[in-house]
């Protein structure tokens, strides 16, 4: 029985990705009007997959469509900031709290994790430094073992990629803070002290909702 060859994107899916991608990571920011021109000829396509892609992410509500003028990049609004955060401290804490009290060994992911960070804010990489960012906090709520929360937190991955980004290439100093912030959480879990880890969560969730705007 012989393979099946892998089947091809469609242009569609094709310009789907290239606008979502540049969405997430704030190449294209929040307010900036995109045209099915521009984006058309950035990838060597018609417009009606461009058109077909605009809807699905305005679907999605990354995008509203205007008319003859092309399609506004949704701003990240204070109310979903305030929301995604609240989700996050609840998630966060309590997997904190768990880990300390009785999880595994962190230590050296983490401390592997925390050097990274580092080096992606030397390079200036504030992209890399969002998604590590997100991938410590992950690691730490994957560690608790709880599934359900795990898969909540991780449905939160493309708004959380928007925000860390904006507030990363915005404010390095910023960044570097968040740095020395999660590896006071690093420390707390290694001590095995669950209410210096969930503190120290909630304080570095609360100071990422004000450099937000959304205190």
């Amino acid at each position: 029985m012989g393979t099946r060859a892998p089947q091809q994107r469609s242009a569609k899916d094709l310009v789907y990705a290239f606008v979502k991608e540049r969405v997430l990571d704030g190449s294209y920011a929040g307010g900036e009007l995109l045209s099915e021109g521009e984006v058309s000829e950035a990838l060597g396509v018609s417009r009606t997959p461009v058109r077909e892609a605009f809807l699905l992410l305005e679907a999605e509500g990354l995008m509203r469509l205007y008319p003859k003028r092309g399609a506004l990049v949704v701003p990240v609004s204070a109310d979903e900031i305030r929301d995604v955060l609240e989700t996050r401290l609840v998630i966060e804490r309590h997997t904190a709290e768990r880990v300390a009290r009785g999880g595994p060994d962190l230590g050296a992911e983490l401390a592997a994790l925390l050097e990274r960070q580092e080096r992606l804010l030397d390079r200036g990489d504030h992209l890399g430094f969002a998604e590590a960012d997100r991938r410590f906090h992950g690691t730490i709520v994957a560690a608790a073992g709880n599934a359900i929360l795990t898969g909540l937190y991780d449905s939160l991955r493309e708004r959380q990629r928007r925000m860390s980004a904006t507030t990363a290439a915005r404010a390095p100093d910023v960044a570097r803070r968040f740095l020395e912030e999660h590896r006071g959480i690093a420390d707390a879990l290694a001590r095995r002290d669950p209410k210096a880890a969930g503190a120290r969560v909630e304080a570095h969730l609360r100071g990422a909702r004000a450099e937000l705007g959304a205190s």
